[in-house]
């Protein structure tokens, strides 16, 4: 388990605009871990399945979210450079879990496995998202519009 330096503490999960009109909800946030759900319902696309680009969106949230729980506890910030995603199964109903673990947890890089599964436990997407550690800290507020 990797444990914050003592000057800095891990970031707290805040959902953005997109991730609140998808239904996501927080269950588990550490730099270890990151666990989450989305309901199917209101994300499909028009044949009626969970669509693609609403599993690529939230795995890249969750990846993401990860990395700057990671980034913050060595007083940076993180951002996406890469992701990559492969669909395995289609998914019409219900709630899809989406669990974010590290592959790797540099200084400068970091590489995160995502999983969407059904409930059934059966996986329906794997992403792998990686992301560039800046010097900066975590802005505190969303910028105004």
């Amino acid at each position: 388990m990797t444990q914050p330096t003592p000057e800095y503490t891990p970031w707290t999960i805040t959902l953005g605009e997109l991730d609140e009109k998808m239904g996501v909800r927080i269950l588990e946030q550490s730099v270890d871990r990151v666990v989450a759900t989305m309901p199917v319902e209101g994300n499909r696309q028009s044949f009626g399945l969970l669509h693609g680009g609403a599993s690529l969106a939230v795995g890249e949230a969750v990846g993401s979210w990860a990395a700057v729980i990671h980034a913050s506890t060595l007083g940076k910030t993180a951002v996406g450079v890469d992701v990559s995603a492969t669909h395995h199964k289609g998914a019409r109903e219900g709630l899809i879990t989406i669990t974010a673990t590290p592959i790797h947890l540099g200084g400068t890089v970091t590489t995160h496995e995502v999983l969407l599964s059904n409930e059934a436990g059966q996986r329906i997407c794997t992403l792998r998202i990686t992301n560039v550690l800046l010097d900066r800290p975590i802005p505190t507020s969303p910028p105004t519009v």
